[in-house]
């Protein structure tokens, strides 16, 4: 029997029944700050930031700005800050303001050519979507799961729901896709 596309990713991902291997997990200043904040609770590290790429994004002015300290608006300031803060406590490699890679969340992946075919992604962006033209299966997930949305993070095989509750999601016998 032939097979989609959808089913070839998502068979290569599969580590267990319903658990997914996460190639990359995109952030950026909006939605990532709760996703730190449980990680700091919970007293865990970001699995693999190595596999992680963050952004400032949405709060980013378009006059030329050169660093997060320099946005006047305040709330958009602090927003970007608190990424670069818990990015450099968490050992997440970031491109914000002043960055020459630095840009839009969905748009940077492939830039970077970290956005490649076959590849899941997850972000906390409801374009991450976009990532899915490259042949790619991408998906937006609530910013209340970006903890658990690292790689190797669950994918619920019945939903097909980014990042659904499983022990499994931090076990460390879950193993990267086949190739």
């Amino acid at each position: 029997m032939s097979q989609t596309l959808f089913d070839k990713i998502w068979e290569t991902h599969e580590v267990a029944h319903g658990l997914l291997y996460i190639d990359l997990h995109l952030v950026h200043e909006v939605t990532s700050p709760q996703a730190f904040d449980s990680l700091r609770m919970a007293g865990r590290p970001v699995r693999r930031p190595d596999r992680t790429l963050a952004t400032a994004d949405h709060n980013t002015p378009t006059d030329g700005t050169p660093v997060a300290a320099r946005i006047k608006d305040e709330l958009s300031r602090v927003q970007v800050e608190t990424l670069e803060r818990n990015c450099a406590e968490f050992g997440v490699p970031v491109y914000s303001l002043g960055s020459d890679r630095q840009g839009i969340v969905h748009v940077i992946g492939p830039e970077l050519g970290v956005t490649q075919p076959g590849a899941t992604i997850v972000c906390g962006d409801s374009h991450t979507s976009t990532h899915g033209a490259s042949v790619r299966w991408p998906s937006a997930s609530a910013p209340a799961r970006s903890s658990t949305c690292s790689p190797r993070s669950a994918w619920s095989s019945t939903s097909r729901a980014p990042c659904a509750s499983s022990t499994r999601a931090s076990s460390a016998s879950a193993s990267p896709p086949r190739t």
